[in-house]
């Protein structure tokens, strides 16, 4: 008998710890089991043809919201395909509402957590017995009728193995998931995790066995899916003084926090770390405390923001805050607001993210309350409310792209914060922007790299009066992103023979490479040139970066872009080497 555990990711970059986690706890029936992995993006043709193929005798999919349409529309063909295969459907977009989904298209669904659910479910198909027997399913009889099981008992997760026991092979250039509890401790309207009581935690001696082996391979990054990992001080401390000790400077971990809830010591030990370790995925969602009350969040904002702050100043992590539209008591003018705080933060990613009515949330189960109008099929993304409407949505929509283009890949990281000054605030900037975009028909063709430089220059044209600093703030952003030797006209910008006068003697001065570069040694003057930039400035860069961002004072510098070492986002570092 043949079960396969398939998973349809939302990108071919992620991988699924679902059917790996499953997987590895059935490992009694790994003769009978097979895990196949595709993309929402795979043609449907293909992911069928590789279904059929192994003709099996169960296919089990896990469900999301943003694949259960395309499962939906897989499951009728393949259904016509291989006669008599059982359909067995699992995650949290069947997990609740899922009697049509039960009639129309499985014959089994899976609720809740799913590994020794999935265990004795195998078990049935291979040995026989009665699925009344299984906890945590529902399932139709031949008869038609519906019968829910009781209640699947939380399992101690140490009893879980390892979702990678049996290595990395399939997943190289992907990103690895791992899991060290779960739950939640708090009770957010919008989130699933609220109907989970309580939460569990692997055994620290286990995670940090886990984390050894992702270490020792080197894997790129590893991104925790733990609702709050910081929910206790002591397990989140354990884990992170073990990663900074063993770094081997390759692998990131990304953690989602609670950042009101850092305390001193938490600080001290993020502060260790070395640049790039860390990721920290914080969720503020609003700043309006009607709304963070409406939606059961508890939040201390002033310690929430204070924290980031603190955080922020060390400069060795990255930050990822995320603001949520459309929650209760939120109004276009009140998310302006929280939009303004939360970028003030200059995080290195901001996520403007859309409600989204889940199934199961309390949110869903109150939306005529707060007047709450969404679409009916999945992500269940919302239209509008009480309080902000459809053409304010749209709005928002406009904006978002505009970070995602300019802000969240640092493209125009610095031209934003030297331009904001021109706008009543960073809302007010990038409403106009996008305004600008949909203005000249920018908004429906895509564009490259130095084009999305051009439409910001000539926005900003209307605002700005001094072209000349425009000008060179640009440069200096495309310079920080791109080693390009020729810049486009509009930069006016054209290197002279003292430039390349002076780069040449720069890159060939071996205590100027001692002091910036010693990594780069190696290298020939002439290939120094082609793999770094040195270029002239009329205003002082990087002193106005020191400073906060104050005032861009007139200074004729000579700026090093080195882009063997870059940072946050593929930025490059950048020196002035006149301080040399």
């Amino acid at each position: 008998m043949k079960i396969i555990l398939t998973a349809i990711n939302a990108k071919y970059i992620h991988s699924s710890l679902a059917i790996r986690s499953i997987g590895a706890f059935c490992e009694d029936f790994k003769d009978n089991i097979i895990l196949k992995e595709f993309s929402i993006n795979n043609d449907e043709t293909y992911i069928i043809s590789q279904l059929y193929e192994l003709n099996a005798d169960v296919i089990c999919f896990s469900c999301y919201i943003w694949n259960i349409a395309l499962i939906k529309r897989l499951i009728p063909i393949i259904k016509k395909l291989i006669k008599n295969v059982k359909i067995v459907l699992g995650g949290p977009e069947v997990s609740y509402e899922y009697e049509d989904t039960l009639k129309k298209f499985a014959d089994i669904i899976i609720i809740g957590e799913g590994e020794k659910t999935f265990y004795e479910l195998t078990d049935y198909f291979l040995n026989g017995g009665n699925l009344k027997n299984i906890d945590g399913i529902v399932f139709k009889t031949e008869n038609g009728e519906i019968i829910k099981t009781n209640q699947r008992k939380a399992l101690n997760l140490d009893e879980i193995p390892f979702a990678y026991k049996n290595g990395l092979d399939e997943l190289k250039n992907k990103i690895i998931y791992y899991e060290a509890s779960r739950g939640c401790p708090y009770n957010c309207q919008y989130c699933l995790s609220s109907t989970e009581k309580g939460v569990r935690f692997l055994s620290q001696e286990r995670v940090i066995k886990d984390l050894s082996f992702f270490i020792e391979k080197k894997v790129k990054q590893v991104k925790f899916v733990d609702r709050t990992f910081n929910a206790n001080k002591k397990f989140a401390l354990c884990i992170w003084n073990f990663l900074i000790e063993n770094d081997n400077g390759i692998t990131n971990f990304h953690f989602e926090i609670s950042a009101d809830i850092l305390t001193d010591d938490m600080i001290y030990t993020l502060k260790k770390a070395r640049k790039g370790l860390f990721q920290l995925e914080i969720g503020i969602q609003s700043t309006n405390y009607n709304t963070l009350s409406a939606v059961k969040r508890k939040t201390n904002l002033d310690k929430l923001f204070g924290r980031i702050k603190e955080i922020k100043k060390y400069g060795n992590i990255h930050q990822h805050l995320d603001l949520i539209a459309g929650l209760p008591d939120e109004s276009y003018q009140s998310f302006k607001k929280s939009f303004n705080d939360v970028f003030s933060l200059y995080p290195e990613n901001l996520q403007l993210g859309f409600l989204k009515l889940l199934k199961g949330s309390g949110l869903r189960e109150n939306a005529d309350k707060y007047g709450i109008v969404y679409r009916d099929e999945p992500p269940y993304e919302l239209l509008y409310t009480k309080d902000i409407s459809f053409c304010e949505i749209l709005r928002l929509k406009r904006m978002e792209e505009m970070i995602e283009n300019y802000y969240n890949c640092s493209k125009c990281l610095y031209t934003i914060r030297f331009s904001e000054k021109y706008f009543e605030s960073s809302f007010d900037f990038f409403e106009k922007l996008s305004l600008y975009w949909e203005k000249t028909g920018a908004h429906n063709i895509s564009h490259s790299k130095m084009e999305l430089y051009k439409i910001m220059y000539n926005f900003l044209c209307t605002a700005v009066k001094d072209k000349n600093k425009l000008r060179n703030v640009l440069r200096f952003d495309i310079l920080m992103n791109d080693n390009l030797k020729n810049l486009p006209e509009w930069l006016e910008y054209t290197p002279n023979e003292e430039i390349k006068k002076k780069q040449h003697e720069f890159f060939s001065n071996e205590s100027m490479l001692n002091k910036f570069m010693p990594e780069l040694k190696k290298y020939s003057t002439k290939q120094l040139i082609r793999i770094c930039s040195l270029q002239k400035f009329d205003f002082d860069f990087t002193a106005w970066i020191k400073n906060g961002f104050e005032e861009l004072k007139e200074n004729s510098v000579f700026i090093l872009f080195k882009y063997s070492s870059a940072g946050f986002n593929g930025a490059a570092q950048c020196f002035d080497i006149n301080e040399a």
